[in-house]
């Protein structure tokens, strides 16, 4: 995935003010041996890109000032109740250095479990993200979790899913757990109230 960029010459409340009501978007891009660097985009293709799981969880090439380099997405802000961005961070990354990325989990199988069709449990899906670290061409788009063999009682980690080639799970978290059925407690009809005594 593209970004386009350039350096922005103003900096300052005043100046990021501008730059959106012209429906640009100030930002910033650091790290590797070059300084951070003031950039400003234009919005509405950031703030659409956002809403795509891949560009959260992808190696960026940025293309600043007609230079390209590669870049990942840090952070950003949103405006509190208008849909717009305030303001985004980038980082860059070398081809020969690793990264250590949130990457997205897709989950399949729980209806063909154990779990699911023999014991009528439930499995719960307790993170939707790994953190993984690869260099960055062998970042994958996303981690397929297979729940097909999940029976009651059992829990799956992270480490014990199938990383493609080059990938490590940088935090070995519960990914998922199977929840044991809750049988419905039969409650007793409730004891008639004793008779008013005639008077």
């Amino acid at each position: 995935m593209k970004v386009i960029a350039t350096t922005r010459q103003t900096q300052g409340t005043s100046a990021s003010r501008r730059l959106r009501r012209a429906d640009k978007l100030p930002g910033i891009i650091y790290g590797g041996t070059q300084p951070a660097t003031p950039i400003e985009l234009e919005h509405n293709p950031i703030f659409y890109a956002l809403r795509k799981e891949k560009f959260h969880a992808s190696i960026l090439t940025m293309e600043l000032d007609g230079k390209e380099e590669l870049v990942v997405l840090r952070a950003f802000q949103m405006h509190p109740y208008k849909p717009q961005v305030m303001h985004i961070d980038f980082q860059r990354i070398a081809p020969d250095e690793k990264v250590t990325m949130r990457v997205p989990l897709h989950f399949s199988g729980a209806e063909e479990s154990p779990a699911v069709k023999l014991s009528k449990a439930i499995i719960s899906h307790a993170v939707s993200y790994v953190e993984v670290t690869c260099l960055p061409l062998q970042l994958p788009e996303f981690i397929a979790v297979d729940l097909s063999k999940m029976e009651l009682g059992m829990t799956l980690r992270a480490t014990d899913i199938a990383m493609p080639e080059g990938v490590t799970v940088h935090n070995d978290v519960v990914v998922a757990s199977v929840i044991a059925p809750v049988e419905e407690e039969i409650i007793g009809a409730a004891e008639e109230a004793p008779a008013e005594e005639a008077k």
